[in-house]
């Protein structure tokens, strides 16, 4: 590599080292308990969880759905956009919506998250602005914010991204035990690969 390019990999590592443990040592528990307060209170009346997002987002989105499903919170990822040309079908009313988005004020995820209302669902959001219009459409929301992305120009998502999954996590994490979620069940639903068997002090 260049010498700009590990001095840049160098900054970017500071970067991180900064901006994403103050926001781990700023997070405790209760800062998710209305969130996992209003998906328990929907599941208990039959509803589903669904996860979106617009650009870098949406793959935070997928993965988010992929972990709370195999973690005992079935989940389904809603195309950010798609979701206002008729895949909000795939929502009835009383489930809940994680949307998710840095800046909070994303066109497209605003009219998603307006489309969600519309059709009755709760949403739950996730941005790294407290004060942006997504935190404010919220039902319940999730702080995922840093101060700099680190990496050149400082504006593709890095440190955010970071802070979205950790915090997404987190819920993943309280919603996992509110389900007694244990080895079996995990293996139940996890059959391949080394994870998909028993430990041997699980048997």
């Amino acid at each position: 590599m260049k010498p700009e390019s590990r001095q840049a990999v160098d900054a970017f590592f500071s970067a991180v080292d900064t901006e994403f443990n103050a926001f781990l040592r700023s997070r405790n528990a209760a800062d998710y308990e209305q969130a996992a307060a209003l998906i328990l209170a929907a599941q208990a009346k039959g509803g589903r969880i669904h996860v979106t997002g617009i650009g870098k987002c949406s793959h935070v989105a997928t993965y988010t759905a992929s972990l709370l499903s195999s973690t005992g919170n079935p989940a389904y990822y809603l195309h950010g956009t798609e979701a206002v040309h008729g895949s909000c079908g795939q929502l009835a009313a009383g489930d809940v919506v994680i949307a998710i988005s840095n800046s909070g004020e994303t066109g497209e995820l605003k009219a998603t998250v307006l489309a969600v209302k519309n059709n009755g669902c709760k949403v739950v959001g996730v941005s790294g602005n407290p004060e942006s219009w997504l935190a404010r459409e919220s039902d319940a929301f999730l702080f995922a914010g840093v101060r700099a992305e680190g990496g050149p120009l400082n504006r593709a998502p890095r440190n955010s991204v970071l802070a979205e999954l950790l915090t997404l996590q987190a819920l993943s994490v309280a919603l996992q035990v509110e389900k007694d979620w244990d080895p079996v069940k995990y293996v139940r639903c996890h059959p391949g690969g080394k994870l998909g068997q028993l430990r041997e002090n699980e048997k």
